[in-house]
């Protein structure tokens, strides 16, 4: 194995909102990984597109769209913090947010992953079982369709 397929296999995505299964999934690889050296995490959110007609006007959805990203950048950085606190170089962690341009919050996550990461990790969403059935979760997609990578679901 050469340097560079041993960087690709230490790079790690954590797919985050702001729910409390995510909040776990990154306290369980501060848990897991913390410490060790050459891992590299990307703390990723995908802002929702909210529908047009939810607003009156463009500038509305805009507005709408800047105080999420900045409610959202301040979660990111809480949780970049407990990465940081488990271990995690400070230069090791990133984070980002990025609005949703795909069909679905999964294939934006999965597009993510490309060629870059190595591990997802995400949060399984609370879905009862025939909720998850009916309507299909985030982390089933991710699972169902990731390629050449790792999915980690934490609960």
């Amino acid at each position: 194995m050469n340097s560079e397929e041993k960087r690709i296999k230490k790079d790690i995505l954590i797919a985050v909102d702001e729910s409390e299964n995510a909040r776990r999934a990154v306290s369980y690889v501060g848990q897991l990984l913390g410490g060790l050296p050459d891992f590299k995490v990307l703390i990723l959110h995908i802002i929702p597109d909210p529908e047009e007609d939810y607003f009156q006007n463009v500038s509305e959805k805009e507005k709408w769209i800047e105080e999420h990203k900045k409610q959202i950048d301040i979660l990111l950085e809480d949780y970049r913090r407990i990465l940081i606190q488990a271990g995690f170089d400070e230069s090791a962690v990133s984070t980002r947010s990025t609005l949703r341009h795909c069909p679905s919050m999964a294939k934006c996550i999965l597009k993510e992953v490309d060629k870059i990461h190595n591990t997802i990790v995400v949060g399984r969403q609370g879905l009862s079982r025939s909720e998850e059935f009916l309507f299909g979760s985030i982390s089933s997609k991710i699972v169902n369709h990731a390629r050449d990578c790792t999915v980690w679901v934490v609960q």
